[in-house]
């Protein structure tokens, strides 16, 4: 490459829907870099964050493919698509632009791509036999398509090589964040409370997720019923798709187990940093993550958190949080109210300070741009040359 000239990163994603990976990736793309120029490929639509990366001056590309059903026409459009923008690098994100998008780069001719591997593994079939079927091909395939294969945590590293990818192009880069967002406002928790009808000292705990079998909202519904019974006026604010009064899934086990009036559905939401600011507890009740950006993003806010000990969710936490085996509602409404009763000794104000400089001091989102800035640039140093 000729000195002083950008580098070409074009990025692949099924889509640009809400997601852990696609805020990472808007992240990712939107930070003033002089010396990476973005362009992002969305299989699908603009989904929810499209309109959001082009007002940032990121070039978008939608292919207006259907999800989950790939034609051979499909297929060639992409193709075609990465040799008009001939990028210096491909980055794709998530197994199924993995696998696709790494056969159409090799194809179309270029060597310099990246996978990104962004969930654990663990219990994907439970949640998409789809990509339960892409993850596990593409450890066969991981040996010829990337030249490097970037991994969100150590647990999702650590799995991925058992399930065969080739161990020696991982590199692991944990998720980074924008603190000038995700940020406390004791404005916002005013507002937010006296809407829903909660004085300032009822104690509150939220967990903000889509509805989907990893994310085992049953168990958080469990544990918040026995937690009910220690502390009557506890609430429960839920966020996420499908997380409303139009989910009979969840409405029913709402009133099951006798929690459907303590707790608040507010669905998808764009104002989740004034939602975490309003809550005293995150709780992440999931069976499998890969590098949960919620705990962080709560985290930063000054929430602390009940974590399941799934991806790298106790990492994220250190020693500012609880850590509980999943899918377990007993051992998970003890320590919710566990962490509620030191919270209340604590002071929620010193806690904040201390969840948010954890998040200051590991996660910023400058040291996530620059390893991967410097992931690709090492790629380029080979000259197309995969290990």
């Amino acid at each position: 490459m000729k000195a002083n000239k950008k580098i070409r990163v074009v990025h692949l994603i099924s889509g640009l829907g809400q997601g852990g990976a696609e805020s990472v990736l808007f992240r990712l793309v939107t930070w003033p870099d002089p010396e990476v120029e973005h362009i992002v490929v969305s299989f699908a639509d603009a989904g929810i964050y499209g309109q959001s990366l082009m007002d940032d001056g990121v070039e978008v590309k939608m292919l207006g493919m259907t999800p989950g059903r790939l034609t051979p026409a499909d297929f060639w459009r992409l193709k075609k698509c990465l040799t008009r923008l001939n990028p210096d690098v491909i980055q794709t994100w998530m197994y199924h632009a993995d696998l696709i998008g790494g056969l159409a780069a090799r194809m179309a001719g270029f060597r310099h791509v990246a996978w990104g591997i962004r969930n654990s593994g663990a219990n994907l079939a439970k949640s998409s036999r789809s990509a339960y079927l892409f993850a596990r091909l593409g450890g066969f395939f991981s040996r010829w398509l990337p030249q490097r294969i970037v991994c969100c945590a150590e647990d999702a590293r650590h799995r991925h090589v058992q399930w065969g990818y080739d161990p020696e192009k991982m590199v692991v880069i944990q998720n980074g964040y924008d603190l000038s967002r995700w940020v406390r406002s004791e404005m916002a928790r005013h507002a937010l409370r006296s809407e829903w009808g909660l004085g300032e000292q009822t104690p509150l705990m939220g967990f903000v997720a889509r509805w989907n079998p990893l994310k085992d909202h049953v168990t958080l519904i469990k544990a918040f019923a026995q937690c009910l019974e220690k502390q009557p006026d506890l609430r429960c604010v839920l966020v996420g798709k499908d997380m409303d009064a139009g989910n009979p899934v969840l409405m029913a086990l709402l009133t099951e187990y006798g929690v459907r009036e303590q707790t608040i559905l507010l669905g998808m939401r764009n104002d989740v940093p004034s939602i975490m600011s309003a809550l005293d507890l995150h709780v992440l009740s999931s069976i499998a993550e890969g590098f949960p950006n919620v705990v962080a993003e709560a985290m930063a806010c000054g929430v602390p958190n009940v974590v399941t000990n799934v991806g790298d969710a106790a990492l994220i936490v250190g020693d500012e949080g609880w850590v509980v085996p999943p899918a377990d509602p007993v051992r998970l409404a003890e320590k919710i109210i566990q962490a509620l009763d030191h919270i209340e000794k604590t002071g929620k104000n010193t806690l904040a300070r201390q969840v948010r400089e954890r998040v200051m001091n590991a996660f910023s989102l400058e040291k996530m741009v620059a390893e991967y800035r410097q992931t690709w640039m090492d790629m380029l140093k080979t000259n197309g040359k995969t290990k």
